[in-house]
């Protein structure tokens, strides 16, 4: 990757739309180091991302990263989350395609988190143009935005801005923005297939990427189609992941409980090693009688010994690594000149994909009709000593088989996505070619249609456990036959008692905007002042619309949320650009946005202030001060009741039974969370500070540095269980109806009594049952560190010309404070919940022979916490190696080995949590291949 340090006046107020055009109508260099002090070799104005005033010189007072379609050829990139995690500032854990969080909510989606901030504190565009967000939230809770869908094969570069940049694009802006410029020149005909494979089996892929472009007359355009066809990559397709004798937490492998019996207080029930006989064809012939340690209880001896039950070892690897995906993208710009002063224009951008991902086989365990999910009935077919208690309870579990289900293929979620960007609208220039405009309408939309297989909670209780006959001991009784636990379904069977819930989410965007700009507002003695101005006008929606039935208690561990709500919005902002002296040039911005929704408002003004100082010609120090903000989230003010599985300490009854927190019964307890959505938040706001340098001393050499801090306020977090249940036991009663510690009726009692159900009689009368929580505006969150980056490019007489590139991102202090008075939580500490980089770096070096080229890049991602929280993981390191040789000035052919030294995740000897390794920063690829055949037809040779 060659890192560009690019001018980003970051006094502005953006506008996503002439940032693209402008940036369509001029490029920005190929990302060879620049004279800081000379201008353009055609001294031609550019608009780089950050500012809306076109410039002759590319460095402005903050830094922009940037990444050419060759960066992403050589370095070994295949998709655009490739590109992404290669970008040092990209400091925080995102879910890849086998994260469990991203296949139960947010399927096939992957996000860009700059700064560690969060993936919803990111702006994404598209050629300069905001894009509709992914349909579903990220972990049930925000919207934001995929990445998944852009198509690599048809990018031009990907720009990188990090900091506060709301002065110059609203909201959102909080951490950075990252604009993929989509071809844009009409340049003869390119086709690019590419082929790839895995060195250890599965995963393989096939890319076909087309670009054409014309001029005639006053028409001119350029198209692009990509067609992606991923097979996917199971987990039982590599050895360090097929198994539970995999983790390195055991001595021996304890088997996956495929099916289980238990009593009333958890003590597994032997169901004999010639049950589990009876079941060894099932997961391809593994099940065996598995056992657990101390889980069992023997009677006799009043002891706790192994447990035992029928599993198997090879169980846990039915996940996907890697999704299947079939998608066809198509982009279009075109336009038409009325004159040389006036071009009517159109840009087209649309993506359809299949997508199939195996998340983990279902489960079953009894529901109540109350909601209960503890999973204890009363059997009148046990012995009344059967558990050692003598009251006959029971409680039965099920991990269904790829046998029973008819094939893997029966438990996939399947998303099928089609996602569009259309923006029409007229350019041109003004008063003698001086003044610029643009006026655009910008419409993007995302939808799907995904179906999740899911147990039906009655059909399931029905078959196994037959009718209700009446209630026991507090507890529902069923006359049910132990065996049918143990007897394997049929394909058919399974069918009966499943389902696939279906969701067909949508989000979509429209946006009106003018903007105008000129350089030579005026003529100051040290050079013109550049101006630009802004207005737009739009709207933002978006409709969960999920499974009627998902949200009741239909499926089995399912009670979900709905969601649907739009918002207005307007703005208005100015930005200029001064040369004070020759060796100084200030800039600023400011921007007023106002949102309305749910009968609420708010306006926020945001700035933005810049300076560049030149003492000599191969020196620029740079600085720039901004402020940002998020409009509260869609989700988090429209989302609906729905329910998450949680779990915590019940401070009430255990001062209730006067016990130390520790030793409590009910120190670690289950019960579900309630969410809902708050229509009073308020904006998110953020400060940005950078301050750093450009030396060049030479033009083969470059160096940059860079300080970086942001803040965060009012950031938007769900209320802490934990707070909640402290302020209801002390607002209840104390011991024997004592007085409690606090007043019943102050706010915050009222508040805390209310958010938490008990169970009223039965046997878990007095217990949580639930405690309901909604988002709000609480945190705040610091970061800051340092960007480096490095340039150096040496010719050679006779053996070409070898270029060095580097990267380097360090992180100082990274803190959020969840409440006030809460003490600093550090992030990057080990024992903090969080799993984020102090560092990350890349480099790549290329030889250049003409004809033949060749590049290694290397990636360095630094220690991480280790699964116990207790210590670090060590640094890990990943190579790609890429080669290309041009067999004539129209055909080339590209190969690449990505994960050149066939690197596992790095082993972290406490990760008990299957795969057993870190899924936001690792995978269990391996090695893999591509080949590519480049072929081009008129326009500029290769």
């Amino acid at each position: 990757m060659r890192h560009r340090i690019i001018a980003s006046a970051l006094a502005g107020t953006a506008f996503c739309a002439l940032a693209g055009q402008a940036a369509a109508q001029t490029a920005v260099s190929d990302g060879a180091p620049q004279d800081v002090a000379a201008q353009d070799d055609a001294n031609a104005e550019i608009v780089v991302l950050g500012s809306r005033i076109p410039r002759v010189q590319a460095e402005g007072p903050a830094p922009v990263t940037t990444i050419t379609s060759e960066d992403i050829l050589r370095n070994g990139y295949q998709s655009v989350p490739d590109v992404l995690r290669a970008i040092t500032q990209n400091g925080g854990e995102t879910q890849s395609q086998q994260s469990f969080s991203g296949a139960d909510f947010t399927p096939g989606a992957q996000q860009v988190d700059l700064r560690g901030l969060g993936p919803n504190h990111t702006l994404v565009l598209v050629n300069g143009r905001r894009i509709a967000d992914f349909p579903l939230p990220y972990g049930g809770n925000s919207n934001f935005t995929d990445i998944s869908n852009i198509p690599v094969g048809l990018i031009e570069r990907v720009e990188v801005l990090s900091g506060s940049a709301s002065a110059i694009y609203g909201s959102d802006a909080i951490s950075g923005v990252v604009n993929f410029q989509l071809k844009s020149k009409p340049d003869g005909t390119r086709i690019d297939y590419r082929a790839g494979f895995t060195e250890h089996g599965g995963g393989s892929s096939q890319r076909l990427s087309l670009t054409t472009g014309w001029e005639t007359g006053g028409f001119h355009g350029v198209v692009g189609v990509e067609l992606l066809d991923q097979r996917p990559l199971w987990a039982y397709q590599r050895r360090l992941q097929d198994s539970s004798a995999d983790s390195p937490t055991t001595d021996y492998p304890i088997a996956r409980r495929n099916f289980l019996r238990t009593d009333e207080e958890g003590n597994y029930l032997d169901p004999g090693a010639a049950v589990c006989a009876s079941l060894a064809s099932l997961n391809g012939g593994t099940t065996y009688h598995g056992s657990r340690p101390e889980y069992g209880y023997d009677i006799a001896n009043d002891e706790y010994v192994d447990g035992r039950y029928c599993g198997s070892n090879e169980a846990i690897g039915y996940g996907t690594t890697i999704s299947e995906r079939r998608a066809a993208s198509l982009y279009g710009s075109m336009g038409y000149h009325l004159s040389d002063q006036a071009e009517l224009f159109v840009d087209v951008q649309a993506s359809y994909s299949k997508l199939k991902l195996f998340r983990d086989v279902l489960d079953w365990q009894y529901v109540a009709p109350d909601g209960n999910e503890e999973g204890t009935f009363f059997n009148p077919n046990l012995a009344p000593d059967a558990t050692g208690s003598g009251d006959q309870l029971d409680n039965w579990y099920r991990l269904f088989t790829p046998e029973e289900m008819g094939g893997l293929d029966k438990g996939m979620t399947r998303n099928r996505s089609f996602t569009y960007n259309i923006t029409p609208g007229i350019r041109g220039r003004l008063g003698g070619g001086k003044w610029g405009y643009e006026l655009a309408y910008n419409h993007a939309e995302y939808s799907s249609k995904i179906g999740f297989p899911q147990v039906v909670i009655g059909k399931a209780n029905d078959f196994f456990l037959g009718p209700q006959i009446g209630e026991e001991n507090d507890y529902p009784a069923f006359d049910a036959d132990i065996a049918r636990l143990y007897k394997p379904l049929s394909p058919a069977e399974y069918a009966s008692i499943t389902a696939i819930s279906t969701y067909r989410p949508k989000t979509w965007v429209n946006n009106v905007s003018a903007t105008i700009n000129t350089t030579e507002l005026l003529q100051l003695p040290a050079g013109p002042v550049g101006f630009a101005a802004v207005a737009e006008v739009g709207d933002q929606g978006y409709e969960m619309n999920p499974d009627p039935l998902a949200l009741t208690q239909y499926y089995v561990g399912l009670i979900d949320s709905d969601g649907k709500g739009t918002r207005q919005h307007w703005g208005v902002g100015g930005e200029l650009r001064v040369p004070a002296f020759t060796f100084l040039e200030l800039s600023g911005a400011g921007r007023y946005d106002h949102y309305s929704f749910a009968g609420n408002g708010f306006g926020k003004f945001t700035y933005n202030l810049g300076a560049q100082l030149r003492p000599m010609k191969s020196l620029l120090i740079r600085g720039a001060y901004g402020t940002g903000f998020r409009a509260p989230d869609l989700h988090y003010v429209f989302k609906g009741p729905g329910n998450t599985h949680t779990g915590g300490t019940d401070y009430y009854l255990c001062g209730q039974e006067g016990e130390e927190i520790g030793d409590c019964q009910y120190d670690d307890v289950d019960f579900i969370a309630r969410h809902n959505g708050n229509r009073r938040l308020r904006p998110e706001t953020s400060t940005s500070l950078n301050a750093g340098l450009v030396f060049q001393p030479a033009r083969n050499f470059d160096f940059s540095a860079d300080y970086f801090r942001v803040k965060m306020r009012n950031q938007v977090l769900n209320m802490r269980i934990d707070t909640i249940l402290r302020d209801e036991a002390a607002c209840r009663p104390g011991p024997g109806g004592g007085a409690p510690e606090a007043d019943p009726t102050a706010p915050t009692c009222v508040d805390a009594i209310a958010r938490v159900q008990r169970y009223a009689g039965g046997a878990l009368d007095g217990e949580i049952q639930s405690v309901s929580i909604n988002p709000i505006n609480i945190a705040e969150e610091t970061t800051d560190g340092i960007d480096i980056a490095m340039h150096l490019r040496v010719p050679t007489a006779g053996i070409g010309q070898f270029s060095l590139a580097a990267s380097y991102t360090h992180v100082f202090n990274h803190t959020i404070r969840q409440y006030p008075g809460d003490a600093q939580i550090d992030k990057l500490a080990f024992d903090s919940g969080y799993y984020i980089p102090r560092d990350k770096g890349t480099a790549s070096l290329t030889w250049d022979l003409g004809r033949f080229s060749t590049t290694l890049n290397g990636q360095r991602l630094s220690r991480l916490p280790n699964y116990a929280e207790e210590a670090y993981i060590k640094a890990s390191y990943l190579f790609n190696l890429s080669a290309q040789y041009d067999l004539s000035d129209r055909l080339r052919v590209s190969g690449t080995v990505n994960n050149l030294f066939d690197q596992n995740p790095i082993k972290d000897r406490t990760y008990s949590g299957y795969p057993y390794y870190d899924i936001s920063w690792f995978d269990g690829v391996g090695r893999s291949f591509y080949v590519q055949l480049t072929w081009k037809m008129g326009g500029a040779k290769l």
